[in-house]
């Protein structure tokens, strides 16, 4: 077993944990990690597409916009388009809502049941898939980052901002699928409420106004409310402290269900997956006493209201 596997960009427009949320052709051995298929984007399924074509008739015989549905089902415009075009999983929320909205005969929400995503890595750079699949099984996870927001905790308007400053420009349909898988990540912070997240934040990363203070104002609350639950902890590492553990860079690790600890490093459009027991053990050192020297959680969590009361 090697130190890290480094995980190439080769032809992927496609983005990462954070920024281009980010597989390779192969994985370290043994059975945690799961076997890389064919380097493909992947339709969307049958049942997701038939699904919002339908909820798209219903819509229209009913006489709404997508813009006035969007605001009645309180989801954006884009994710309605979204889920319509078959390209997003319908949020349980929002097929309780459609349904109301559009005759309340359960045909939307019983019929939700069987809908299924597919392959579920459209939207993901090579280079982070298999991460992304290890993230849906692993029974802890640590997450350090300097440069953004890390991907689990944006809130759509900051990722739509993310997406907007990528070079080259994205198309308006890579930007859509980013943005859904992106979403779609996050889940993972709603449905696994025995899981430990924790993430460690440069504060100069939640001081920069990126897409401007509506966008920033809307990310507080939506950072507030994913780490409110106590099995996600956030801790920010203040901008006036004297040391610091992980000046290399992002760090990302995980404990799969048999134990091993792995771990993941990102950069200018590339990825790597580091299954060396000594070099993952090396980073957990790194993240432990950053810990140490991070704002405690509830100091944290002070300092993220304080911030969204100065804009």
């Amino acid at each position: 077993m090697t130190g890290g596997i480094d995980i190439d960009s080769v032809g992927s427009g496609h983005g990462g944990g954070n920024g281009r949320d980010s597989s390779h052709d192969g994985g370290p051995d043994g059975d945690d990690l799961a076997a890389c298929e064919p380097d493909r984007e992947p339709d969307p399924s049958d049942s997701l597409r038939t699904w919002g074509a339908v909820q798209q008739a219903l819509r229209e015989h009913a006489g709404y916009s997508r813009a006035e549905f969007a605001d009645l089902v309180r989801f954006s415009k884009h994710t309605v388009e979204s889920v319509e075009l078959g390209r997003r999983m319908p949020d349980e929320s929002y097929v309780v809502r459609s349904e109301e909205l559009l005759g309340n005969t359960g045909a939307l929400r019983k019929s939700s049941k069987y809908v299924t995503r597919g392959r579920g890595d459209v939207g993901l750079a090579a280079w982070f898939r298999e991460w992304a699949r290890l993230e849906r099984v692993a029974v802890s996870l640590c997450t350090y980052e300097c440069r953004l927001v890390p991907g689990l905790l944006q809130s759509e308007g900051y990722a739509r901002a993310v997406f907007d400053n990528s070079i080259p420009l994205l198309s308006d349909q890579d930007l859509e699928d980013q943005l859904v898988a992106r979403l779609d990540r996050q889940k993972l912070l709603r449905a696994r409420h025995n899981v430990p997240f924790s993430f460690i934040v440069e504060e100069h990363v939640l001081r920069r106004r990126l897409g401007g203070v509506e966008v920033m104002r809307g990310l507080y609350d939506h950072v507030l409310e994913l780490t409110a639950p106590r099995n996600v902890t956030l801790q920010i590492m203040p901008v006036d402290t004297e040391f610091h553990a992980c000046l290399d860079g992002p760090v990302r690790l995980l404990e799969t269900p048999k134990r091993q600890r792995l771990a993941y490093s990102e950069g200018q459009q590339n990825g790597r997956l580091i299954s060396d027991p000594k070099e993952a053990s090396l980073l957990y050192q790194r993240y432990d006493t950053l810990r140490s020297q991070a704002l405690n959680p509830k100091d944290s969590r002070a300092l993220l209201e304080r911030l969204r009361g100065e804009l």
